[in-house]
């Protein structure tokens, strides 16, 4: 029986929830989480608030949210809250400058230990983008001695950092917990081990890299068809680091150099609206014809599809799917889960890079194209190129489908650490 630590309600969550039909060949999972996610009806799992007043304000609110259905009656609860914990919440961030869930590890260390009063465990498994989820993952090695293994989602340690100087201290103590006493830890890239291991070389083999993959998405037989213009998807969040701009410069070039290009192309935009930087982009490169931004898709009455079933047909019947990856310095330590999802769907993938010489080979390895993220110009060639395949011959399906997956990340998890 296997005991794991996570922080839900975020997208880091996703990927532990992805694993559970995997690990559950294998182990009983028992679940610690935070209350903002919905309790899982397979597995035991336990919710449990942060107990620190920024803690309570993120929790409630996000319960909030889901209880109110009208704007007016959400705001006004909010308003009352944030009214109650002001004074708490003042306080709070006078002394200690840490993330919202700082304070989630006591609770979920108690929550724990209990547990182990009761069941018999085999090992310990924290997961998070939250870091308090690995120091209650540490607590308990301490007070049981069982195995640890820690998932650290996004790296600890960054040069990109734009927290508090607290919270950078707070950072590399938890991750040389990790590096120092866990059994076995993973990271999600060959670089975020590799500068994790410099600065704590006593890490050295109990650290690896495990991508977490993705299941096979149900796409309802749905198959690629060639439409009268390229269709270009970008799906998921946009921001003031990862926008639209660059690659909007890069098709307003294609198009400057190929008149006929702009009534052929359209780029939809799904799961957001346009960010400040690509709204800009949009209205001085005079692209309002061409990018189409449909937002979040919800339930149709009319076809009777989910939201979710919705966008995976528009990811399956793309032309070609844009994978934005942004311009920090994160980036080199990162890659975006959405590429995982992306290769099931075998269409042609154009990723906008930065720095990362591993995703720069997934993507190649797999039939795709990678582009440096600050390159309007190798946007506007390979555009042209693509467009011109897609006029002559369309652009077929990859041949290969996603060998990255939940199922072959959970047998090198147990690896780390085999249950009895």
């Amino acid at each position: 029986m296997s005991h794991g630590f996570n922080m839900d309600g975020r997208a880091a969550s996703q990927t532990i929830t992805d694993k559970i039909p995997d690990l559950c060949r294998s182990v009983l999972p028992v679940v610690v989480s935070a209350h903002t996610g919905t309790r899982d009806a397979i597995v035991e799992h336990h919710q449990v608030h942060g107990w620190a007043p920024s803690a309570l304000k993120f929790d409630i609110r996000h319960s909030l949210k889901n209880t109110f259905r009208t704007r007016w009656a959400y705001t006004l609860a909010k308003g009352l809250l944030t009214l109650v914990l002001a004074p708490f919440y003042g306080v709070e961030k006078i002394f200690i400058r840490l993330e919202s869930q700082w304070s989630w590890f006591l609770p979920a260390f108690l929550t724990g230990f209990w547990l182990t009063k009761k069941n018999v465990f085999s090992v310990i498994y924290s997961t998070g983008g939250a870091n308090s989820a690995h120091l209650a993952g540490y607590l308990l090695w301490r007070t049981t001695g069982l195995p640890w293994i820690a998932e650290v989602h996004d790296p600890m340690v960054h040069s990109a950092w734009s927290g508090s100087d607290q919270a950078a201290r707070w950072a590399k103590w938890l991750e040389a917990l990790i590096c120092t006493h866990a059994t076995g830890a993973f990271w999600f890239t060959d670089t975020a081990l590799e500068r994790a291991r410099s600065r704590h070389p006593i890490l050295g083999d109990r650290g690896r890299v495990i991508l977490p993959g993705a299941p096979r998405p149900d796409f309802s037989g749905i198959e690629y068809r060639k439409g009268k213009q390229l269709r270009i998807g970008h799906f998921g969040s946009l921001n003031n680091t990862r926008n639209l701009s660059v690659f909007l410069k890069g098709i307003s070039i294609a198009c400057s150099t190929n008149p006929e290009m702009a009534s052929d192309l359209i780029v939809e935009v799904f799961g957001t609206k346009l960010d400040a930087v690509s709204r800009l982009s949009v209205d001085q490169l005079q692209l309002q014809k061409v990018v189409h931004v449909h937002g979040r898709l919800e339930w149709d009455e009319r076809t009777q599809k989910t939201g979710r079933q919705r966008v995976l047909e528009a990811m399956r019947t793309a032309d070609l799917l844009l994978l934005l990856h942004g311009t920090d310095a994160f980036c080199e330590e990162y890659i975006p889960s959405k590429l995982y999802e992306y290769l099931w769907t075998r269409r042609p993938i154009l990723g906008l890079t930065w720095k990362n010489a591993m995703l720069d080979r997934m993507l190649v390895e797999e039939g795709h194209i990678a582009v440096p993220a600050d390159s309007s110009d190798a946007v506007a060639i390979v555009v042209s190129h693509l467009w011109r395949k897609w006029r002559e011959e369309g652009l077929p399906d990859t041949p290969r489908e996603s060998p990255y997956t939940p199922a072959e990340a959970v047998r090198r998890i147990l690896e780390l650490a085999p249950c009895s």
